[in-house]
């Protein structure tokens, strides 16, 4: 729950492996609580992500980085949730559950605009857009113009578009970095950078 100790109404959800998490995922959360008007942002690492062939870090240390991370916005708590799910994570599983624990609150999914294109290949993908708004976080430096998904196109009233500051961050390419010893301050933020070097995070073996 947020810093306040009273339930949020308005929720933003941001999953992500968070392998690290960097600066353009806090951006984009800082965008969310703003254009939103959220009183909550409940950061979700994943688990076991069906999605990636790629094993992920210790979901202790990306915890402890996330926590680091989105320290600074007030609305924001990490939930482990996913990370104690036993099997692939899915996200209608953490949303059900968190639907019945806010019952009271609006629901808003944040995700980019390639995970909102792959949105209809989704673990029960209707039943998303039922509990909670879409807001796809568009990426100026790749299109000139607002894509459309094709779940939007079923059901427009269901999606939001957030507008994001151009930032090209990837935590692939931090990895690679980090793996030849690079510095990532500016890409990760100080604690985030100084977290990594404490724990001997993805140095090539």
């Amino acid at each position: 729950m947020s810093s306040s100790g009273v339930a949020p109404k308005r929720i933003g959800i941001l999953g992500g492996s968070f392998d690290p998490p960097h600066l353009a995922h806090v951006a984009l959360g800082q965008a969310a609580v703003v254009q939103l008007g959220l009183d909550g942002l409940c950061v979700v690492p994943t688990g076991q992500a069906w999605h990636k062939a790629r094993v992920l870090t210790e979901a202790t240390h990306r915890l402890a980085m996330t926590q680091l991370a989105f320290a600074d916005i007030p609305q924001a708590w990490v939930d482990p949730r996913e990370t104690r799910r036993a099997g692939p994570s899915y996200t209608i599983d953490t949303l059900r559950e968190l639907c019945a624990e806010f019952s009271q609150a609006e629901f808003f999914l944040i995700i980019g605009a390639d995970q909102a294109q792959a949105l209809t290949t989704w673990q029960s993908w209707q039943e998303i857009l039922q509990s909670a708004t879409i807001c796809v976080a568009d990426r100026p430096d790749l299109t000139r113009f607002r894509a459309v998904f094709d779940a939007e196109k079923a059901y427009p009233e269901r999606f939001f578009h957030l507008q994001m500051p151009s930032m090209a961050i990837s935590a692939t390419d931090i990895r690679s970095a980090i793996s030849t010893h690079q510095n990532v301050t500016a890409l990760v933020g100080e604690s985030v950078a100084r977290y990594i070097a404490d724990h001997h995070l993805y140095l090539s073996s």
